[in-house]
């Protein structure tokens, strides 16, 4: 997921509602049942907007959607019934959310998903090892502050070996303290993960999440390296459990799994060609990631 835990509970605005039905006749029971969807900023929303809500719209439902502004009320969102599906996160965090929270939360199917990059306006290297040639001592890699995205970049920077890192790192509370060795002398500046793209102006490198690099308008092809997701950091649909075997959400995994949603992944009107597909989008369609 392109989870960023940006802050506490801030205030959610409904935007880019859309009431619109397909003229022609519902392809399923929906009976213009509207769906609410959940979003946060980034890409998920056109996602959804490009690739979901017209199929859905076919089916005779309508669509709208609530944006929020952090990562925390989605979910709540989400249980109290506010809205019907939320479109994210990972299953890691929905795991670790609902056992928090005490909420019962169910995955319907993962989408393809922004990975972390690494960007920089000041480094002409166009891959990990030339990078690597051009980093001195002293220079500034900016991450997310955000315990969850925090762990992420760190063991990206692992695998890169760019640092080494002490064992395994918790997710819910790791800093930079999970350093072990640093042989490149890097300094390493947490920050808000939504601020990172606004770093690349005084840092040497930042690993940026791919949904607040689309925001800033940085096309995900111009990292110099991408991270490579595992299968429960991929991000998900999420519904309430009890709503797993009602109509709305079969039809959503039914058109998420549908050549109309593989198309428009795969176009190149849209970012979302960039993104890693989830196992079982590379199985069915037989369409390789790139790292």
């Amino acid at each position: 997921m392109s989870i960023q835990l940006s802050g506490c509970a801030k205030t959610e605005k409904e935007v880019n509602t859309s009431s619109s039905t397909n003229s022609s006749l519902p392809t399923s029971t929906a009976k213009s049942e509207t769906i609410i969807f959940g979003v946060a900023p980034g890409p998920y929303g056109d996602l959804v907007k490009y690739a979901i809500q017209p199929e859905l719209e076919k089916k005779g439902y309508k669509v709208e959607y609530r944006q929020f502004s952090d990562y925390v009320q989605p979910n709540l969102a989400l249980a109290n019934g506010e809205i019907n599906v939320n479109v994210f996160q990972h299953s890691r965090y929905l795991k670790k959310f609902c056992e928090d929270k005490n909420l019962d939360l169910s995955e319907v199917i993962k989408i393809p998903t922004a990975m972390l990059g690494i960007y920089s306006k000041k480094v002409s290297a166009k891959n990990i090892e030339e990078l690597k040639k051009e980093l001195k001592k002293g220079d500034t890699v900016t991450i997310a502050n955000d315990p969850t995205n925090l762990a992420r970049a760190l063991i990206f920077l692992r695998d890169l070996g760019l640092i080494t890192i002490k064992g395994e790192i918790d997710p819910t509370t790791a800093s930079e303290k999970d350093i072990d060795q640093n042989p490149y002398g890097l300094v390493i500046q947490p920050v808000e993960a939504a601020q990172l793209p606004r770093t690349l102006d005084s840092v040497t490198i930042s690993v940026v999440n791919g949904n607040y690099a689309i925001s800033a308008g940085i096309p995900l092809s111009t990292a110099i390296a991408k991270e490579k997701l595992v299968e429960d950091t991929v991000n998900l649909i999420a519904v309430r459990t009890e709503d797993l075997d009602k109509q709305f959400v079969k039809d959503i995994k039914e058109i998420v799994e549908s050549e109309f949603f593989r198309d428009q992944v795969e176009s190149d009107k849209y970012e979302f060609r960039e993104f890693q597909r989830p196992e079982w989008y590379v199985k069915k369609w037989n369409i390789q990631n790139q790292f």
